[in-house]
């Protein structure tokens, strides 16, 4: 899988958020997208999942690729318990013993049958997490996704996401410049205009 983007440029208001010269994204790598607030990092994770379209330029992926994503906003079904979300999406049959070891790497066991309703905005963010990683695709996206989290559980959970990319690429925005250590990525910095990586 291969996403070319060439000379990418999105404005609002005709003030420009952002121009990507040329990027490459590719299968088993990691990529970290980093910027201050409004400099058009969600907007350019939109792009990708062909949820919005830019201004200029160009945005080639492999025909037939799949993404799975987190937004900001988790898009969990609230009347479903962790397990049924998860399930809904997952690429492989797992028995509920396995799956529920499963969630339990990221989840207390006690929240697992719960209605995500009842869960705090943390829990939910692992919720999401857990299932992206179970759905089939061939790429992950994720905006965000550790709000709600404090240092040792995101780190349970950048250890779980990557044990669990299993060759796909990631692509995730953050604000915290310890999470490209964290994730060991490489880095596109939206600077508000422009981006490098």
């Amino acid at each position: 899988m291969k996403i070319l983007v060439k000379d990418l440029v999105k404005s609002y208001n005709q003030i420009r958020l952002f121009h990507l010269s040329e990027l490459e994204l590719k299968s088993g790598d990691i990529y970290c997208l980093m910027g201050p607030s409004g400099s058009g990092k969600t907007t350019f994770m939109r792009i990708l999942l062909g949820l919005e379209t830019a201004d200029e330029g160009t945005v080639t992926i492999t025909e037939g690729t799949h993404f799975t994503a987190v937004f900001q906003e988790n898009r969990l079904c609230e009347s479903f318990s962790p397990l049924e979300n998860v399930m809904m999406v997952m690429r492989r049959p797992m028995g509920r013993s396995e799956l529920l070891d499963e969630l339990g790497r990221i989840l207390p066991a006690e929240c697992l049958d719960r209605p995500v309703s009842t869960l705090s905005g943390g829990m939910k963010r692992r919720v999401a997490v857990c299932r992206a990683m179970l759905a089939d695709s061939d790429g992950v996206i994720m905006d965000e996704p550790f709000t709600g989290l404090d240092k040792e559980t995101k780190q349970t959970v950048i250890r779980y996401i990557k044990e669990r990319l299993n060759g796909r690429m990631l692509l995730v925005s953050t604000h915290q410049a310890e999470d490209i250590s964290f994730f060991e990525g490489k880095v596109i910095q939206l600077t508000g205009g422009n981006a490098n990586d």
